[in-house]
């Protein structure tokens, strides 16, 4: 579990074939204390395990499903990646819950530079649309991100300058490709909404609806 606060950069400095995946090389650009074989980190919002630590990187194996989900199937030597270590229990929540599970990957459609703040448009697939809503919480290849405003088939965020500075926002510009991870908690409630129930030969009916919550009292 993470929360979108990045904690720094890092470089890929090896890129190397596994079966049917990729092992990255990564070098941070800050120290990491304490670090462990087997931790979860998140490389440009995506969950990976920590599978063998250097004297100044450590590599990730990158499985089939997440290449085939996420912008890491196109990452290349020495492209800059935001690093997250995965949250403690003692830790502040300073962004929202994020899990490193990328839903989709979205298009950088405009960037705008207003004094020193970043406005960016992303265009992504419309049916994820009802995930996304104004003020609401988003990930952006692993940056916790208020959403400015929505609009059918995308949504906008405003950058202020430590993000820029401490992620790779800063060199995104209108084509890029980025990781995108919707807010859990919505998900959660429209399964929990609309998820239908029932046995062979009985009608199948919503868990919670509208007339579930009028007979009940909600409403």
């Amino acid at each position: 579990m993470f929360t979108g606060i990045i904690q720094g950069l890092g470089t890929v400095t090896g890129i190397s074939p596994i079966k049917s995946g990729t092992r990255l090389l990564i070098r941070p650009d800050f120290e990491l204390k304490d670090p462990e074989l087997g931790e979860s980190i998140a490389v440009n919002g995506v969950c990976l395990t920590v599978t063998t630590l250097v004297s100044d990187a450590f590599s990730v194996d990158v499985s089939p499903e997440s290449l085939k989900r996420t912008t890491l199937s196109s990452i290349r030597i020495n492209d800059r990646v935001n690093l997250e270590r995965a949250l403690r229990l003692s830790d502040r929540l300073g962004g929202h819950i994020v899990s490193g599970h990328v839903d989709t990957v979205a298009t950088v459609s405009s960037r705008q530079e207003k004094g020193d703040f970043i406005f960016f448009s992303f265009s992504l697939d419309p049916s994820l649309d009802r995930y996304i809503i104004e003020k609401g919480s988003i990930a952006i290849d692993g940056i916790s991100r208020t959403v400015n405003e929505c609009q059918p088939g995308g949504f906008s965020v405003a950058i202020i300058p430590h993000t820029a500075k401490m992620t790779t926002l800063s060199f995104r510009k209108p084509g890029d490709k980025v990781n995108i991870e919707l807010d859990v908690l919505g998900k959660y409630i429209e399964k929990l909404l609309f998820y239908e129930k029932g046995q062979k030969g009985q009608k199948n009916e919503r868990s919670v609806d509208m007339e579930f919550l009028a007979r009940h009292g909600f409403l």
